[in-house]
């Protein structure tokens, strides 16, 4: 077998002593720039073009023709018949296209709208539009007339608004409202494949936002004044709570069921704490920072040692999807409950693998060094470096998406730095929460929302349900959403006993569940959306049958 140059810039490939360049058979030439073996030198330079391809009848099934084939020089030749697979570039996008795409790039507002592209059957609807041209608009939806608008929502002081996408159903009467927040350093367009499913239920409207700082958002400066350690968590989860807050006063939306995904779950823990009244239900995707970790809280003590949170850049998610990876045990069928997702009482029996932590990594992390203001510096590398995330992130998906999620990646991870500053305020080198959600979570639902005065008492909360969603192969640990789901199901029998009426049992509303979707990650909402969206779906629908009993009985 002989490897053939195709018409191709050439790759230059350092190959260690122990390793050559050869045929399947051992047999053929290598086109080279030197001899066809390593020489005496501990490290041989050998150029091959970068598309050589073998005779591919020689091949094994599922070898890739294209590839070169290495094997260590000294392999017998029983061994030598089977072939090495050639590790995976960690960065896959070529020099010469991330500098196209460096020079070439959209927008990130263009790339947004290039991701939404692909959402069914939604159609976009101009503010000028009327009543009549958007049920003309959206006549052939099949699952009701339904149409989307992208605005930018100003808020008080310099430089602050926020990006709203926002779903609704034409001609229908809106009576319960779904908010949806992304994770670190990402934007709502990552939720390109819940937008439609989520909005076909009748009565329901959609937001989803960009956080402030983050996305398509505004990007203030990201300044924290506090010098005690937990004020400056509580100034910098404010940062962007308080913008939530103020958004919801301006869209005069009264209650809402609110989503959060990895970080935006850890905000939305912290936003259901400092503004009580305003939620039905509470659902943490994945939510960071639920465990305690000893060194995380204490500022005295060493940083982490090791982490699952390397996970997040090392994971493949094709191998996710398809189940050749697992962090739970397969469930029994008194675990189902339903077809479509998983609810799983207990631990987890093989948690998500650990990793030590580099040094440098640590250090960045302290100072401050947004894994974001590396790609900025990068330059025309910027693109090259952003494909080592989406190319493993995405690489489940089908090519055009694929494309556009990367480069709607880079759009955003190129933009001034701003929110994205917040993450050695609020978590520890491996993600973990420096003030764990786990040590607040029995508290949510249980504020006071009017204080007490001489002629009445104090209004406080009934409790309202809290679900945990993980990925069957999440890197987030779901033991501590389990550990959350005890302490808060321990807060509502307390709150029934505390209890003196039969209304105000009647009342009690709090709850939790954890629920694992299956064939996902740590992103389940893009990896398994199908599942996703149907469980999301049911918690929408436990919503509006608690809403209309609460109304037949006269509490709202």
């Amino acid at each position: 077998m002989v490897i053939k140059p195709c018409p191709t810039a050439t790759t230059a490939f350092l190959l260690p002593k122990r390793l050559k360049l050869a045929s399947l058979a051992l047999a053929g030439g290598v086109s080279s720039s030197g001899n066809s073996s390593p020489d005496s030198r501990s490290v041989s330079t050998v150029t091959v073009t970068a598309t050589a391809t073998v005779a591919s009848d020689t091949l094994p099934p599922g070898v890739d023709p294209r590839q070169p084939i290495l094997f260590p020089s000294h392999m017998s030749s029983s061994e030598a018949t089977q072939t090495v697979p050639r590790r995976k570039a960690w960065f896959p996008l070529g020099f010469k296209e991330a500098a196209q795409q460096w020079w070439t790039c959209v927008n990130a507002r263009q790339a947004e709208r290039n991701v939404l592209s692909f959402v069914p059957y939604i159609r976009e609807a101009s503010a000028e539009a009327t009543g009549s041209q958007l049920q003309e608009l959206a006549k052939s939806d099949p699952f009701g007339q339904r149409v989307w608008r992208s605005s930018l929502v100003s808020l008080s002081g310099k430089d602050r608004a926020l990006n709203e996408l926002a779903i609704e159903r034409v001609g229908e009467q809106i009576e319960d409202t779904l908010v949806m927040l992304h994770g670190y350093g990402a934007g709502l367009g990552f939720f390109y494949r819940n937008f439609e499913p989520l909005t076909r239920l009748p009565g329901w409207r959609l937001y989803a936002l960009d956080m402030l700082g983050m996305g398509n958002s505004s990007r203030p400066p990201f300044r924290i004044r506090a010098k005690d350690p937990k004020e400056k968590i509580a100034e910098a989860e404010a940062w962007f709570i308080d913008a939530l807050e103020e958004w919801r006063k301006i869209r005069g939306i009264e209650k809402f069921t609110l989503l959060g995904h990895s970080l935006g779950g850890y905000l939305a823990v912290s936003y259901a704490l400092k503004y009580p009244g305003h939620l039905n239900k509470l659902i943490l995707a994945s939510p960071v920072g639920i465990p305690e970790d000893p060194w995380a809280v204490n500022s005295e003590a060493p940083e982490p040692e090791e982490s699952s949170f390397v996970n997040e850049f090392t994971q493949d998610q094709e191998s996710i999807i398809s189940g050749r990876s697992s962090n739970i045990p397969t469930p029994t069928s008194s675990d189902s409950e339903s077809s479509n997702s998983i609810k799983i009482e207990g631990t987890m029996s093989a948690p998500p693998p650990k990793r030590p932590i580099p040094g440098w990594l640590s250090f960045l992390w302290d100072a401050n060094v947004s894994p974001f203001s590396l790609v900025r510096l990068a330059g025309p590398l910027g693109p090259r470096f952003v494909s080592g995330w989406t190319h493993r992130r995405f690489n489940h998906l089908p090519p055009s998406e694929k494309e556009a999620l990367h480069l709607y990646s880079y759009a955003l991870f190129r933009q001034k730095g701003s929110g994205e500053y917040v993450l050695p305020y609020l978590l520890a080198p491996g993600a973990y929460a420096r003030s764990p959600v786990i040590h607040r979570i029995d508290k949510v639902g249980r504020q006071v929302i009017q204080p007490a005065t001489e002629d009445r008492p104090a209004v406080r909360e009934t409790g309202f349900p809290i679900v945990f969603m993980y990925g069957e192969n999440d890197w987030m640990d779901p033991a501590g959403g389990y550990a959350a789901e005890e302490k808060i199901k321990q807060a509502c029998v307390k709150a029934l006993m505390r209890a003196q009426t039969e209304e105000e049992r009647e009342k009690e509303n709090g709850g939790a569940k954890v629920v694992i979707i299956r064939r996902a990650g740590h992103h389940l909402y893009l990896d398994n959306p199908e599942e996703f969206n149907e469980a999301v779906r049911r918690e929408m629908e436990e919503v509006m049958e608690e809403r209309r009993r609460r109304q037949r009985r006269g509490w709202e």
